[in-house]
């Protein structure tokens, strides 16, 4: 089994708190966002990671694949729903309700974006990494995230109706 070195497991570690709000930019969910974290965790920590890799670098495109691989997974079973069983249940309806009634239409909004320009503005905006470090984590030209976050910015902007006052 492959492992970490000293040097990628504390990079790993200090990594954490911007994975974990990657992970919650990605899903929209405190709860998914756990599970995508500790499922991104899991994965370096058994599969390793080249050594010429940046850690956090590499624990991102993890991050990445794991999330487009659980959308893959809910995309089958909504095709399929007799074959999923997920259980109904809630902590509060009223607090569900409130904290919904906050977050629902960004999160809507975000859900529309196409994946490539959702992840690009949610490193940028979200998590705070440069055009550079986003376009090295997506593996594309820093003009490529450019462009994509200006399209991410005016569809969601767009969707939201917000007018362009300038």
């Amino acid at each position: 089994m492959p492992s970490l070195n000293s040097s990628q497991r504390e990079a790993l570690l200090a990594e954490l708190s911007g994975l974990k709000r990657f992970c919650f930019s990605l899903t929209g969910s405190q709860a998914d966002a756990d599970d995508l974290l500790q499922a991104t965790v899991e994965k370096v920590l058994e599969k390793g990671m080249p050594e010429d890799a940046h850690p956090a670098k590499w624990a991102y495109r993890v991050c990445k694949n794991a999330w487009i691989d659980e959308l893959r997974s809910r995309d089958v079973r909504q095709r399929y729903p007799e074959q999923a069983e997920e259980p109904e249940s809630s902590p509060s309806a009223e607090q569900v309700a409130s904290q919904e009634r906050q977050v629902s239409e960004v999160g809507e909004a975000l859900e529309q974006l196409p994946t490539d320009q959702r992840l690009a503005l949610t490193l940028v905006a979200v998590d705070g990494k440069s055009y550079a470090e986003a376009a090295e984590i997506l593996e594309v030209p820093v003009g490529t995230i450019m462009s994509r976050i200006a399209r991410a910015r005016k569809q969601l902007a767009s969707s939201m109706d917000l007018a362009d006052n300038d």
